[in-house]
């Protein structure tokens, strides 16, 4: 079983909404590389939850996604195609961290599958 791991909260103004997560529920931040995208560490690690991350919005529509790890990225895409879903944003790389598309599922719901790689680029 496959479990969510991750989200993303896009947003015009990253650093407004990171002070407003931050104030309200006490995330913390830390920013990945260079790009205008900060990992959101929630709360205790021993508790339930996941983390996650605030971005710089790519596109106006950009929608809330979630995603999940996956063990096998590839059959992990196949299966989505053959059972109504459709990739919307193909495979890439996170240099250092691993493979991530985004899908569709049959209500047109977006999430992201991630398969974890250190030796991605």
């Amino acid at each position: 079983m496959e479990r969510i791991t991750h989200f993303e909260i896009p947003t015009d103004d990253p650093k407004k909404s990171m002070s407003f997560y931050e104030k309200i529920f006490g995330w913390k931040y830390q920013q990945f590389g260079n790009e205008e995208y900060w990992m959101a560490m929630t709360g205790d690690e021993k508790l339930p939850g996941i983390n996650g991350a605030i971005m710089k919005k790519k596109h106006p529509q950009q929608p809330f996604v979630n995603s999940i790890s996956v063990n096998d990225i590839h059959k992990s895409i196949k299966e989505i195609e053959n059972n109504a879903g459709t990739i919307v944003v193909p495979l890439s790389a996170i240099p250092g961290m691993g493979w991530l598309p985004y899908f569709k599922d049959p209500d047109q719901n977006i999430l992201g599958i991630f398969q974890l790689d250190p030796n991605a680029k």
